[in-house]
């Protein structure tokens, strides 16, 4: 079993049993607001996660990945959550550009 702790929302925890899944659709299924653009077709950077620790337990970075981080949308730290998934725990946060007005951030 995977975690995902989400630091800027009070270090939420989010268990996880389906290494399978995208890391956003966990996000979505513990009742977290996470914006997605694009619908999660890796098309946007709205639904950015910035790792804080654990960067090497997310799957290999995909194409679409791959094209944000050479354009300079992604930083190394930057991983699209609608892309990649867990293979093992994680920290991350809501990247600063794509907070909600409407949900209370830790800091």
């Amino acid at each position: 079993m995977s975690k995902i702790v989400i630091k800027n929302l009070d270090n939420r925890l989010l268990d996880n049993k389906d290494n399978s899944k995208s890391v956003l659709n966990i996000i979505h299924e513990n009742h977290i607001d996470w914006m997605f653009a694009c619908g999660g077709n890796g098309r946007c950077t709205t639904c950015k996660i910035v790792v804080t620790k654990g960067l090497d337990n997310l799957s290999e970075m995909t194409e679409a990945e791959i094209k944000f981080s050479q354009i300079g949308k992604l930083a190394k730290n930057e991983r699209l959550a609608c892309q990649c998934s867990l293979r093992g725990d994680v920290e991350v946060e809501v990247a600063a550009q794509n907070k909600f007005p409407h949900m209370k951030y830790s800091y």
